[in-house]
């Protein structure tokens, strides 16, 4: 299987937690260059992952808030509830 295709087979939740820990890594300081710039990229990558992934989270959202009338209505998500 292709990086890629693996990539996008990982959840929201895996790839933060493996950023999270990439960037406790590079801020620790105990990397040389070429480990560090490895990291840098595959942080990168789950970057844009968690990204894209947050970005159809809210597009689900919107359309769960769709009026009666079939009209969308943006309104921002409140935690709270």
């Amino acid at each position: 299987m292709a990086p890629k295709e693996q990539e996008e087979k990982i959840d929201f939740e895996q790839a933060l937690g493996e950023l999270e820990k990439i960037v406790k890594q590079l801020e620790a300081g105990n990397l040389n260059l070429e480990k560090s710039l490895e990291l840098f990229e595959r942080g990168v990558k789950l970057a844009r992952l968690c990204k894209e992934k947050l970005a159809e989270a809210e597009l689900k959202v919107n359309r769960l808030l769709k009026e009666r009338e079939g009209v969308f209505t943006e309104e921002p998500f409140n935690e709270a509830g």
